[in-house]
């Protein structure tokens, strides 16, 4: 699937709001020039003294990305005009050889540095994030050079995949040993390898991405592609580190695309796989932070508990894997946890103003804002510009595919080249009906793919008065002669769902005969309430417990609809109002949002 053009796409409704708020909040004071505290980090002085640097010198390349991509779709000529000042005075500062880092010499990463040790995170000796944020910022100068032609940013973000791949094909320095977590703080390169491949054609940059890949084998405690297709569980690859793991499948998706092997995509679609059924919350996030793992480590594929929570820096990894896998399969599977994750867990770590995020969220836990270098403040507001993007696409077979619903206008074109506004009006994600009007330029025969949610049972699509089949799941495809003005009426039945989840422990021990027996010796029973493709939350219980253990007559809980929220009525005890996930608590800092309910 051909994915929307920059520009093509005005997103309405929450995530409208959302991304007007990115842009008037975060993407237009976090930088305003070469003196924003982000930038002047890799002024000469500074640089020059950085022997521990950290991850900070990724906000910039992260900006580039996000703040060029809501320059163009919002026509914002000042946001542009930064954009281009803050390329342009990096660029003038990248060495004759092509680091454009903010390492002192000695630190960068084309120097060995002394052997790591095997600590639980596979950290180096000197802690490096050199290649990390070189990565970051050949994503944002190719971005810069997309909506500006000018080439001088896309020879920038050149000379820096030169620099990596002389400095890595000779061997004298391992991938590996540039970043923490095995490798796979470093191995992210691989996406950046594969956008120069994409930008400029050129075969080195694919050289370059299968030399990462071989590196990733050399390490046994990486092995990400062989691992994927012998079935590992994404905890088990590496450390787990979700957001670092999953944008290495972004680049071997990339990398898929670049090479035609199969391998690579199966890889990818198996970890896809396994982070849907085993690693996500309610609301649609990689989620961590169970027993022993780090917070920001997937937990056991076995483990679980209302008090996990999810990095925002892994929503933006888990929407752009699903952007890769939608480009390159067009299954609505891949559009749908985009959805869920961007109404659920995105919207619901930023805050209204559209500056504060939230680093980490809990199911059941207080909302906290984080501080000002924070990662999570960078990775939400790019993965928010990563929205307008997938919302619509062509298929393969030139149908014009309508990804994600709520309010919004698309322009989109057909073979031929003439045009084609596709306007959807509603109060989804909150209700059901949605229209979908159609304006070709001229009166054309052309199919319209229309994405039906797979909780959408008995949904009705109709057209002129006629109902079109339709499979929960998938696209509903229409094809007919399209005239001004026709329009298509989505009716999706959005009743109150009970999700159900069990906390236990399991203690094996072997029985006479060395059998293997397993006893439960805990266990305890949870539910949540979603609608439609939300999730929702209560605060906390009666304004003071974080906690509720709830009972029903004849043990079946009842639920009713208010509006926009939903009324839990249990038995012995008052109603429990809940609201949109993403809006529990006002979006305020400090406030509780309780996902889960133990059950009786």
């Amino acid at each position: 699937m051909n994915l929307a053009p920059p520009g093509a796409v005005t997103l309405a409704g929450p995530l409208g709001e959302a991304l007007e708020a990115n842009r008037r909040g975060r993407l237009s004071t976090f930088i305003t020039d070469e003196t924003s505290p982000a930038i002047a980090l890799f002024g000469p002085e500074l640089v020059a003294t950085n022997e521990e640097g950290d991850w900070y010198g990724e906000h910039a390349g992260k900006w580039l990305v996000a703040a060029t991509r809501a320059a163009v779709r919002a026509d914002d000529d000042t946001l542009m005009a930064r954009v281009r000042r803050v390329a342009d005075w990096l660029v003038e500062r990248q060495d004759a050889d092509g680091y454009l880092g903010n390492y002192a010499p000695s630190r960068r990463f084309m120097v060995p540095q002394p052997p790591k040790p095997v600590t639980w995170d596979g950290a180096p000796a000197l802690r490096t994030w050199d290649i990390w944020t070189h990565s970051y910022l050949v994503l944002g100068l190719i971005e810069v050079w997309r909506a500006t032609a000018a080439a001088h940013y896309l020879d920038a973000a050149k000379r820096i995949g030169d620099l990596a791949w002389r400095t890595l094909k000779d061997g004298a320095v391992s991938i590996i040993d540039l970043g923490n977590h095995f490798g796979l703080s470093a191995t992210v390169l691989l996406d950046a390898a594969m956008e120069l491949h994409a930008a400029t054609g050129e075969g080195r940059y694919v050289d370059l991405g299968e030399l990462i890949v071989a590196s990733m084998q050399g390490e046994p405690r990486n092995r990400l592609p062989s691992m994927a297709l012998a079935g590992a569980d994404p905890s088990e690859i590496a450390t787990g580190k979700a957001y670092q793991l999953l944008w290495n499948l972004v680049g071997l998706a990339k990398l898929y695309r670049a090479t035609g092997n199969a391998d690579y995509l199966t890889a990818v679609r198996s970890q896809w796989a396994a982070v849907r059924e085993r690693h996500l919350t309610l609301g649609g996030g990689p989620w961590g932070g169970v027993a022993h793992r780090s917070r920001e480590v997937f937990n056991a594929g076995n483990a679980w508990s209302p008090e996990g929570y999810v990095e925002t820096c892994s929503v933006m990894a888990w929407i752009q894997l699903n952007r890769e896998l939608l480009a390159i399969l067009g299954e609505a599977a891949f559009a749908e946890e985009i959805e869920r994750s961007a109404y659920n867990d995105l919207l619901g770590a930023q805050a209204e103003d559209g500056e504060d995020w939230c680093y980490y969220q809990f199911a059941n836990g207080k909302r906290t804002h984080t501080t000002y270098w924070r990662c999570c403040k960078s990775s939400g507001a790019m993965a928010l510009e990563e929205l307008p993007g997938v919302a619509y696409g062509v298929r393969r077979d030139g149908a014009l595919a309508v990804n994600l619903l709520g309010a919004g206008t698309a322009q989109l074109r057909l073979a031929d080249g003439s045009a084609v506004r596709l306007s959807q009006a509603g109060r989804y994600p909150f209700v059901g009906p949605l229209t979908i009007t159609v304006e070709p330029d001229a009166e054309a025969r052309f199919a319209l793919a229309i994405r039906i949610p797979a909780w959408a049972t008995g949904a009705r699509v109709i057209v002129d008065g006629e109902a079109v089949a339709v499979t929960p799941g998938t696209y509903a495809r229409i094809e007919r002669t399209w005239a001004r003005g026709d329009v298509v009426t989505l009716d999706l039945p959005m009743e109150p769902v009970i999700n159900y989840a069990m906390q236990h422990n399991v203690q094996e021990s072997l029985a006479p005969g060395n059998v293997p027996v397993a006893q439960e010796v805990l266990r305890r029973d949870w539910i949540a309430l979603s609608r439609g493709p939300l999730a929702y939350a209560t605060g906390l219980i009666d304004g003071y417990r974080r906690n509720e253990t709830v009972r029903f007559d004849d043990g079946v809980p009842a639920v009713t609809v208010d509006g926009d929220r939903l009324v839990l009525h249990p038995a012995g005890r008052a109603p429990i109002v809940f609201e949109p996930w993403y809006l529990a608590g006002g979006r305020q800092d400090g406030s509780w949002r309780l996902t889960w309910l133990e059950a009786a």
